[in-house]
């Protein structure tokens, strides 16, 4: 049996949830009452109770127990199980590490992993020069978001990093007295998260978050990456070019978020540098205790030695030590760079009179200087540690850090161009026109080398933003180098003209230079994003009709030859279910991919909006990668990162290595291994009924049910959400009630708190139902089994509804179904739903043969079994709040704990659940 199936394997995990839960009931009891902690098991046991349906009482003593709280009392509970629930997270984490750990020593090869990639590829006698090869031109890279599901503040996270490695250090033998020092250390921060604010006071500033994001950086990114890289070389045997880079849409990303500005451009390009480059620092400083030689006992380079000739370290003590006098050299001139670029100050003061690094090439010079030297003096052993990584570092993160993504909404784009124009005399009512006389219009427009803007001209503030926001993404390219800004992403991009708009909004402002079809060139490409089902449907059509305009594709060609296309899964589930998102984009990618080879050499890189539910596009992102079609990697791939599961992921340092890692070897695998043919026609004609099928019967429910809005605000705390201070985004992207108006990352957050979860898996049981009910009922299961076993794309989507079927509890729910005002409506409803449910559960098993959910993933499973006992507690102390915010006793006013509470709520089950928004 596997190490990780083995009950001993998972005692580990037992004994340090045991632990932190020890602990934290000991702080419960210090810091409040032997009273709030009995309060807080007797939830716990009614809950447990509730979910075995052991006792047929208990709900209705959990409802009373809940009904007596003091509002006070109800936040405190609230507290301590949204701090039981995260410190089960925390374990878990260490836990999976732990595991890696355990099975690299008995040499288990994990799937996903770079051991088992290779494995693969030496099977298919896929050569190491090919890997080297596609990897040189590849482009591989997860793009971090702000969105408003992220809901730990950075003190939160800080405490947890520090309580896991606690708990990483007992792993090892401790004496007796060392144990209990780190028993008190834990207690000790465990004390200090009791005693922390969980939520904060005012909403999250753009400014905000790109702090947060930055501890991720800090902490995984940058010393993770290059030993990523080093483990892959470990493999090819050669130097990797720097094919995985991060990206970052905070701070750029104006969709929606009125609060992103050229001031949060500037200041997020000025802090990713910043980051990046006192990391280097550091190292540097690290690396100057290091390498200590004597040139009296080594070999020293001729190079090295100007190096340190011309260092400002004129100290005495190290007039023979000419490594430490060249880091001295490079530290400052690096110091200076930072200065330069940043106005920011190193930790350690540097020697003055040096001259700047202009570029990161300039620093990789200086540091190849002194891995050459060296490795000419036997030194490969000081190579390959910290000067490796500083090497590595530099080559990918550059002076910027991560490529930040612009994007905002085409019909910004398309006011911008109607105001410059109806200014400028050349149209009175450019969105008026046709979309033939719109591209003619542009064309034209962008083959004229005038400005368009009149000196004198007074213009709206959107205009002036807009502009003003492209004037310095050209400045801020200039200064932290190409890589800085490469994407300028549509949402809602329908038609050729909204790509054409934001073509001359560059010309306009210098991002775009030159005429359109006479060798104009451009710092950041146009990327549409496709997301409702009927613009997932046009893509390759728009696209096709794009590159045949004179210019674009020389234009395309000159930037790279690669063209970014995203894909968006989030507004295509809310418009026609989870099936149908699904089948529309794996549609879509089979005939970009189809455009494209006709229009070779041009390059399709496929961007996957993504969110962290399985409504959203969530999911294990190897097993993604292996489900697209065929053809449509080939060492291309960026997706998005969002909300929660950016903590989830990445918080852990060697988790946040391993979903790298994932990440890497699916790209591989998908792009090198032997040629998938595309999927039997039979098996494209039956996800065609499915998605019908399902498409109908979800917007039966969504869209066409009288009172279905009223409903699911009531039910669930969609409004609650909206006021909660966890994102510089509001929840809609304009005011009104209509299900079209709201942003898809609240709508599958709200379904997630009232563990319904229903955009990720409604409509998929009246499929089947539908498919097998046309008779020869055998024959068609049959059919769909097969699909589940050969067609990775089929089993990928059942593998996400499995997985957000077991986080669902309808009987939770059921209790968020009794705040409805509509009570009839509300339970007509919600029978539907429960139907349904047993619909798709039971298609899941008729299919996949598997009778309980997460029968194939017992380690989820398992981990769900741990983390339930806290999540539970918390919706049901949720729905008592959003009950008494509701509904407030006559003559008694909302107290601000209840609202507090609620959000607590919101912030506990979002964190237990990981993947809910």
């Amino acid at each position: 049996m596997a190490l990780h199936d083995t009950v001993a394997a998972n005692r580990p995990l037992i004994e340090d949830i045991r632990l932190l839960g020890r602990i934290l009931g000991d702080v419960v009891r210090e810091n409040e009452s032997e009273q709030t902690f009995q309060v807080v098991e007797q939830i716990r046991q009614l809950s447990v109770a509730f979910r075995l349906r052991s006792n047929t009482r208990a709900g209705k003593n959990l409802d009373a127990l809940l009904a007596g709280l003091s509002d006070d009392t109800a936040v405190t509970v609230i507290r301590a199980f949204s701090y039981f629930s995260f410190l089960a997270n925390i374990a878990e984490d260490r836990h999976t590490a732990r595991r890696r750990e355990a099975a690299q020593l008995e040499g288990v090869v994990e799937p996903g992993s770079l051991r088992s990639t290779f494995s693969h590829l030496l099977a298919a006698k896929v050569g190491r020069s090919k890997v080297t090869g596609l990897l040189s031109r590849a482009w591989v890279s997860p793009v971090l978001t702000a969105h408003p599901t992220e809901v730990q503040r950075r003190s939160i996270l800080d405490a947890a990093r520090a309580i896991a490695e606690l708990l990483a250090h007992r792993s090892g033998a401790l004496s007796e007295a060392a144990r209990a020092t780190n028993e008190a250390a834990l207690k000790g921060r465990v004390t200090q998260l009791w005693q922390t604010r969980m939520i904060r006071m005012s909403r999250l500033t753009v400014a905000d978050e790109i702090e947060n994001a930055l501890t991720f950086y800090q902490t995984t990114f940058l010393p993770q990456v290059p030993r990523l890289y080093a483990e892959l070389e470990a493999f090819t045997g050669e130097h990797v070019a720097p094919f995985l880079r991060l990206g970052n849409w905070i701070g750029g990303d104006r969709d929606g978020n009125p609060n992103v500005s050229a001031e949060t451009l500037e200041r997020a390009m000025s802090r990713q540098c910043e980051t990046a480059l006192n990391h280097y620092l550091e190292e540097l400083h690290q690396l100057g205790a290091e390498l200590s030689m004597s040139s009296g006992l080594t070999r020293v380079s001729d190079d090295l030695m100007e190096l340190a000739i011309a260092s400002p370290d004129h100290s005495e003590h190290r007039r023979d030590e000419p490594y430490r006098k060249a880091l001295a050299l490079i530290y400052a001139r690096l110091a200076g760079a930072l200065r330069a670029l940043t106005g920011g100050t190193p930790l350690r003061p540097e020697r003055s009179g040096t001259e700047p690094y202009r570029s990161p090439d300039e620093l990789l010079a200086d540091l190849r200087v002194v891995e050459r030297s060296l490795l000419a003096a036997n030194g490969k052993a000081l190579v390959d540690g910290r000067l490796a990584g500083l090497l590595r570092a530099v080559e990918v993160f550059g002076f910027h850090l991560a490529t930040v993504d612009l994007r905002q909404s085409s019909d910004k784009h398309e006011a911008v161009i109607a105001e410059l124009l109806r200014t400028a005399g050349l149209e009175a009512d450019y969105s008026g026109l046709t979309e033939r006389r719109k591209r003619a219009t542009l064309l034209a427009l962008l083959q004229d080398p005038r400005s368009l803007r009149v000196r004198g001209a007074s213009y709206s503030e959107l205009a002036t933003r807009e502009l003003l926001i492209f004037e310095t993404a050209a400045q801020l390219s200039t200064r932290y180098g190409p890589q800085a800004l490469k994407h300028c992403i549509i949402s809602h991009t329908e038609t050729v003209s909204d790509l054409l708009e934001l073509l001359l909004l560059q010309k306009e402002t210098g991002v775009l230079r030159g005429v359109l079809g006479n060798g104009a060139t451009t710092s950041m490409l146009a990327v549409p994003l496709f997301e409702t089902i009927g613009d997932l449907r046009r893509a390759s059509k728009v696209m096709g009709e794009y590159f045949a305009l004179p210019g674009v594709q020389a234009l395309v060609q000159a930037a790279g030859g690669v063209q970014d296309v995203m894909l968006g899964y989030s507004d295509s589930n809310k418009d026609g279910g989870v099936f149908t998102s699904n089948w529309e984009l794996y549609r879509a990618e089979v005939a970009l991919r189809a455009l494209f080879l006709e229009r070779a050499p041009l390059q399709m890189r496929l961007f996957h909006g993504r969110g962290g539910t399985v409504g959203r596009g969530g999911g294990p992102s190897y097993e993604a990668i292996l489900a697209q079609p065929p053809g449509t990697v080939n060492g291309q791939f960026r997706l998005t990162e969002q909300g929660e599961v950016i903590a989830s992921r990445y918080a852990h340092p060697e988790n946040g290595r391993r979903n790298l890692e994932l990440m890497v070897s699916g790209v591989l695998e998908a792009s090198l291994l032997p040629r998938r043919e595309d999927p039997p026609p039979v098996f494209l004609d039956v996800a065609e009924v499915l998605s019908r099928a399902g498409m109908k019967a979800y917007r039966s429910l969504v869209y066409e049910t009288p009172g279905f809005i009223d409903t699911f605000t009531e039910a669930t705390p969609l409004l609650e959400i909206a006021a909660l201070n966890i994102g510089s985004r509001p929840a809609s992207r304009k005011a009104g009630g209509a299900i079209e108006d709201l942003r898809a990352i609240p709508w599958s957050f709200s379904w997630a708190q009232c563990r319904v979860g229903l955009p990720g898996w409604f409509g998929f049981g009246a499929a089947v139902n539908a498919f097998i009910g046309r008779g020869r009922r055998a024959q068609r299961v049959e059919l769909l089994q097969r699909m589940w076993r050969e067609w990775p794309f089929f089993r990928a989507l059942l593998s996400n509804l499995d997985m957000v079927m077991a986080k669902t509890d309808l009987a939770i729910a059921e209790r968020y179904r009794t705040l409805v005002k509509n009570q009839k409506r509300g339970r007509a409803i919600f029978k539907r739903i429960k139907n349904e449910w047993a619909s798709t559960d039971e298609a899941l098993t008729l299919i996949t043969g598997e009778p309980t959910r997460l029968a194939s993933n017992p380690q989820l499973a398992l981990s769900l079994k741990h983390r339930f006992p806290y999540i539970d507690p918390l919706n049901h102390l949720q729905v008592e709040l959003l009950r008494r915010l509701r509904a407030p006793t006559k003559g008694k006013p909302v107290s601000d704990r209840i609202r507090r509470g609620i959000h607590m709520s919101i912030n506990g089950v979002a964190a237990g659940l990981r993947n809910s928004g």
